[in-house]
């Protein structure tokens, strides 16, 4: 249970306590003083693996917090197939608890879509909270692809979660290689920054199969079989034209 909220005037919370009711975040932030994590995704659409990752970093990281920070647009995601932002955040809200596992649209609000800047815009925002990036070994993957990704592993503890069909490949992939100096035991990531460099993880957590890939997959084929589902006629042929062929 968290401690109840103090009285107008009295002595702020000590450093590390989750903050009262936490409460979802502002656009102008505010001075809690916990430690967040922070799991980035388009949440095209939610899903228990999600929650899977957030709660398993929660509990090896110790973590006051974690926020499913929707992207209101991954720039490295093509837009075809993407629902549109409301409703990704509405199914992350739906997968979240609302106080230990909250979802946010900080990103939208802020007008940010890239990681680093987001953090460092987070961290002028929350001066007293204590940011960790939380992402799966699939992200580890394709991390050089990101915007500005080596200040954003000097500047911020990584903690990764293994995924079907990428833990391995993170862990050999050229992110891991540029940063295995900086690897660490989840029990040591916030202890401190080694020779001036955040610290990363590999999560011990089981692998959850929970795709949103498939999910949509499986949506688009429920939706082609359901009854009265007609599939996209063909053009009529020009005048004179020969019918196609079937």
């Amino acid at each position: 249970m968290p401690p109840p909220v103090p009285p107008a005037g009295r002595e702020k919370a000590p450093a590390h306590t989750p903050a009262p009711a936490h409460r979802v975040p502002g656009k102008w932030g505010d001075g809690r003083r916990v430690r967040i994590g922070l799991l980035g995704g388009s949440f095209n659409p939610a899903h228990p693996g999600h929650r899977h990752v957030a709660e398993m970093a929660r509990h090896a990281l110790r973590l006051d917090e974690v926020w499913l920070l929707v992207s209101p647009g991954n720039p490295l995601k093509p837009r075809a197939g993407m629902a549109p932002f409301g409703e990704r955040l509405e199914s992350a809200r739906r997968i979240a608890d609302g106080r230990r596992v909250i979802a946010v649209d900080v990103e939208a609000r802020l007008g940010l879509r890239e990681t680093e800047r987001t953090l460092s815009r987070l961290r002028q925002l929350f001066p007293h909270a204590e940011f960790v990036w939380i992402m799966g070994a699939d992200n580890m993957v394709q991390l050089p692809r990101w915007r500005r990704w080596r200040k954003l592993a000097r500047g911020t503890p990584m903690a990764v979660l293994p995924r079907p069909g990428y833990t391995r490949r993170a862990l050999d992939g050229p992110a891991a290689a540029v940063l295995r100096r900086y690897r660490r035991p989840c029990s040591a990531l916030l202890a401190g920054a080694p020779r001036g460099h955040a610290a990363w993880c590999l999560v011990p957590a089981r692998e959850h199969p929970a795709s949103a890939t498939a999910i949509r997959a499986l949506r688009a084929n429920a939706t082609a079989a359901a009854p009265g589902h007609s599939p996209p006629s063909l053009p009529a042929p020009r005048q004179g034209a020969p019918a196609p062929a079937h």
